[in-house]
C-alpha cells in the first residue's frame, strides 16, 4: 500500500496499512466518513495493540464538509469512584504506577464514542451500516491473525519484561511464551470473541451485562478498584470545538481535558512571529517553534484539566488575539528564559482520518496512553486496559490531582483546517508533547511553503520535551537535518540530541488534503506501518 494516494470517492490515512484498508473497504460498501472511521478504529485496536485498543479512549472531530458543522466528540473515561489520593498514599506511593491492575483505574471511553458517532451518523448523515458490518474486518484480523508490524515488534521487545507478570497479557502477546518477530502471524482469539459479541450486541455490552462483569471480575481480582457502576454510568460527550484564525482560514481542535489548546496556541504564536516565511527545513523554524513551545506548555499545564473541575473556562482567554500577540511580543523580547518548566506529557497514540465521497470528514485519535497501557488484560476478553489514570497527580493542590469521577489530562488532539467555508484538511500525529509540535510542522510546511502532503509528513522533525517511550526532556533533531542547521541551533543556545532518521520518537503523522478539482490527497508517515487507501484501491 502506498504512503500517498489521490482519491475521488473517499480516502483513509492510518498508521497501519490494514486499518486503512478496512476503512477503504467500508467506504466501498457505501459507508460515510464516520462509519468508515469506526471500522478503522476497531481495526487499529487489533493491528496496533501496543498503542490503542478497546480498553482505551478516543477523541473525534467530524464535519459534513462545512466549517459551521464541525463537532467534537470526547470518548475519554473518568477515574473510578473508589480511586482517590489516599488509595495510593496508603500504599506508600508518591505517584500513580504506570503498570499493573491498580493503574487500570479509568473507564475506557472509546466504545461509547463508537455508539455516539454511529448514532450521529445515522441521524444526521443517513448512515445504515450495523455493528456486524463495521466490526467484521477487525474481528477477522483478530481471529485469523496478520503479520506483526515492525513497530509492535520493537515495542514488545523493549517492554515485554515489564509486562509479562500478567498471565492474560502473556497468553495474548507472548503465545506459548514465545516473543514473535515482525511479519510472523499474530492472532488474538480472545479479542476476536469479544469483537464477535460486539458485532452481535453492540458496544453497550462492554459497559453492562455479563461481558462487563467478566472483565471487571478479572481486573478486580488482580487489584483494580473499578466498579460496575463506573462502567455503567459512563457516556461519551459531544463538545464545541476550539477555533483559531490561521493562514487565512480556521483551525479546529478540542477543548480540555485535551491539550488541543496548546496546538492552537503554538500555531497562532508562530504565525505572529513571521515563521511562515522561514525556511521549512531551516534552523529558524525549529528555533522559533521551540521558543513558542517553551512558553505555551506551562500555560497548558495551568488550564488543561477536566472542565467539570474548573470554575470558569480560563483556557478560552488564551486564544484571544491580544493574548497571542502579547505572547509573541514577549518571545521577541527574550522573556521566554524566565518561564517555569512544564510537566512533560508522554503517551502512545494513533491518529487517523477519513473523508468520504461527499466530502464529509472525521479526524480521530485514540490511545491506551503508555505502550501497552496498564499491561493488564481483562481476563478472557482479550481487552488490554489503559493506564491513562497515571496522568493524575497525588498532590491535592495540583490542578491535575486525582479526584474520583474526573477525567485526567489528555495529550490526544485531532485537528482540522478549513478555508472559504469548507473543511480542506484533516491532520494529526501521535507523540505526547510532540503532537502540537508536529501539527505545527505540518501546517507551516504545507500551508505556507506548499510542500505537498507527503513531503510535509516525510520532512525531518524536531521535538522538545518527552514523548512516548522516552522520559528525557531535550531538543531532539532527526539526523536528516543539515549539519549547518544543527550548528546554528547550538550557537543559539540549544542542547541537541540527534536521533536516527525516521525515528518513532517523532510520532506518526498524516494528512488528508482537498485538491482544487475536489479530489483528496492523502499522506501517511514513513515512520509508521501505515498507508493511504480509498475505495478505488480495494
Amino acid at each position: 500500500m502506498s504512503l500517498q494516494a489521490l482519491g475521488t470517492q473517499g480516502l483513509v490515512t492510518a498508521p497501519h496499512a490494514l486499518a486503512a484498508e478496512a476503512g477503504a473497504q467500508a467506504l466501498a460498501r457505501g459507508a460515510n466518513a464516520v462509519e468508515a472511521a469506526i471500522a478503522v478504529s476497531a481495526a487499529l485496536s487489533v493491528v496496533y495493540p501496543h498503542m490503542t485498543g478497546l480498553g482505551g479512549d478516543a477523541f473525534w472531530l467530524v464535519s459534513d464538509g462545512s466549517l459551521s458543522s464541525v463537532r467534537g466528540l470526547m470518548a475519554a473515561g473518568s477515574a473510578g469512584r473508589d480511586y482517590d489520593i489516599e488509595v495510593f498514599r496508603a500504599r506508600g506511593l508518591t505517584q500513580i504506577p504506570f503498570r499493573g491492575a491498580l493503574s487500570a483505574m479509568t473507564v475506557p471511553g472509546m466504545l461509547r464514542g463508537w455508539e455516539a458517532a454511529q448514532s450521529y451518523s445515522a441521524n444526521s448523515w443517513g448512515g445504515r451500516l450495523g455493528w456486524g458490518d463495521l466490526l467484521a474486518p477487525a474481528q477477522e484480523l483478530a481471529m485469523r491473525g496478520f503479520p506483526m508490524s515492525p513497530n509492535q515488534d520493537r515495542t514488545l521487545r523493549q517492554y515485554h519484561r515489564d509486562l509479562e507478570n500478567d498471565e492474560d497479557f502473556r497468553a495474548q502477546y507472548l503465545p506459548n511464551g514465545v516473543l514473535l518477530r515482525a511479519e510472523e502471524n499474530f492472532a488474538q482469539p480472545a479479542l476476536a470473541r469479544t469483537l464477535a459479541r460486539l458485532m452481535e450486541e453492540g458496544p453497550a455490552v462492554f459497559y453492562e451485562g455479563d461481558l462487563a462483569e467478566q472483565m471487571l471480575g478479572s481486573l478486580r481480582a488482580k487489584g483494580s478498584l473499578l466498579q460496575p457502576d463506573d462502567l455503567r454510568g459512563y457516556a461519551a460527550e459531544w463538545v464545541e470545538p476550539l477555533q483559531l484564525s490561521f493562514a487565512g482560514g480556521t483551525l479546529f481542535n478540542l477543548p480540555p481535558p485535551s491539550q488541543g489548546i496548546a496546538s492552537l496556541m503554538i500555531a497562532g504564536i508562530m504565525e505572529r512571529l513571521g515563521l511562515g516565511d522561514a525556511d521549512p527545513l531551516g534552523a529558524e523554524l525549529v528555533h522559533g517553534a521551540v521558543e513558542v513551545t517553551r512558553r505555551v506548555f506551562p500555560l497548558r499545564d495551568r488550564v488543561v484539566q477536566d472542565p467539570r473541575r474548573a470554575t470558569h473556562p480560563s483556557w478560552l482567554a488564551l486564544l484571544q488575539e491580544d493574548v497571542l500577540d502579547r505572547q509573541a511580543d514577549e518571545i521577541r523580547g527574550g522573556l521566554v528564559g524566565l518561564l517555569p518548566p512544564w510537566q512533560s506529557a508522554l503517551g502512545d497514540t494513533t491518529w487517523f482520518a477519513v473523508v468520504d465521497g461527499q466530502g464529509r470528514v472525521a479526524s480521530v485519535i485514540q490511545s491506551l496512553y503508555h505502550e501497552f497501557g496498564s499491561g493488564v488484560v481483562a481476563g478472557s476478553s482479550g481487552v488490554l486496559w489503559n493506564n491513562r489514570g497515571c496522568a493524575f497527580f497525588l498532590e491535592p493542590s495540583d490542578s491535575r490531582s486525582l479526584v474520583p469521577g474526573m477525567r485526567p489530562f489528555h495529550t490526544l488532539n485531532p485537528a482540522l483546517f478549513g478555508r472559504e467555508g469548507s473543511i480542506q484538511m484533516a491532520y494529526g500525529s501521535m507523540g505526547g508533547d510532540g503532537q502540537p509540535q508536529t501539527q505545527a510542522s505540518l501546517l507551516f510546511r504545507h500551508l505556507f511553503h506548499n510542500l505537498d502532503p507527503y513531503a510535509a509528513v516525510d520532512a525531518p522533525r524536531w521535538l522538545l520535551g518527552r514523548t512516548w517511550g522516552n522520559p528525557v526532556t531535550a531538543l531532539r533533531l532527526e539526523s536528516r537535518y543539515d549539519q549547518r542547521v544543527r550548528e546554528r541551533l547550538q550557537r543559539w543556545g540549544h542542547t541537541l540530541q540527534v536521533v536516527p532518521a525516521y525515528s518513532d520518537l517523532m510520532g506518526h503523522a498524516g494528512i488528508l488534503r482537498v485538491q482544487p478539482d475536489g479530489s483528496w490527497m492523502g499522506a501517511s508517515d514513513p515512520r509508521s506501518d501505515g498507508g493511504v487507501a480509498g475505495p478505488d484501491s480495494v
